[in-house]
């Protein structure tokens, strides 16, 4: 009996810039090691020059990952680790989107100078529903950026000054419980259940500012139960 046996292919890419090839491989290629665990090749990387070699599903994607990130690179963008992981995790749901859609889409720019973009394509159809629809609706998971990039897409409109305020609502009892039953003021029982918005808002702009601005009442973050009856306008 013969066993169908799948070809190796190889593939050189060469690149211009050597110093941003460098960054693209990792410090003592620890990229390029990276790739090697998330996906069946062997990269070898010398002068400006890389070469990856495996079946030629694999070998496509990656080469197509690592052109596009060099390109992202090439317009001031610098790769980290988990930068390598979401591109392979959204080529590896379509081998033809174009990263730069996601990487380049910067949303906000923090307090500490920390850049928020989305992270997958999931992540980027969320941005782009909150940009042209008055409600959207997300359902997902704990840690899938939900509540993250709802802050930022905020936060980045009122200081744009294309929203006048911010209203932050949560439900503020877990299941089974009543408000009335947890001990405390009000203050007390509802601010445990609002803490996941403050440190939100307080991951995008710095504390002092964010107080200054709920003082105001630019940002107002309350329980979902008490906005039965307002009208937002």
């Amino acid at each position: 009996m013969k066993q169908a046996t799948k070809s190796i292919n190889v593939e050189k890419i060469s690149f211009v810039d050597h110093n941003l090839l460098k960054n693209l491989c990792g410090e003592h290629d620890k990229h390029l090691k990276l790739i090697e665990k998330l996906e069946p090749v062997k990269i070898k990387a010398w002068g400006n020059n890389i070469t990856i070699s495996g079946q030629n599903e694999n070998v496509r994607k990656i080469s197509a990952m690592l052109q596009q990130l060099y390109s992202i690179m090439e317009k001031g963008w610098h790769i980290h680790s988990s930068d390598i992981d979401y591109a392979h995790r959204i080529l590896s749901e379509d081998i033809t989107f174009e990263l730069a859609r996601i990487f380049l889409d910067t949303v906000f720019i923090s307090s500490q100078k920390r850049i928020i973009t989305p992270k997958s394509i999931a992540q980027r159809l969320y941005i782009e529903y909150m940009r042209n629809f008055d409600m959207v609706f997300s359902i997902g998971p704990a840690g899938t950026g939900k509540t993250n990039l709802a802050m930022a897409m905020a936060v980045s409109y009122l200081l744009e000054r294309k929203v006048q305020r911010i209203i932050l609502a949560r439900p503020a009892v877990e299941a089974g419980e009543r408000l009335g039953f947890l001990p405390g003021d009000l203050a007390d029982k509802v601010n445990p259940y609002l803490r996941p918005l403050y440190d939100a808002l307080y991951d995008m702009i710095d504390m002092e500012r964010a107080s200054a601005l709920i003082n105001k009442g630019l940002i107002e973050v309350a329980p979902l139960a008490f906005m039965r009856g307002r009208t937002l306008n």
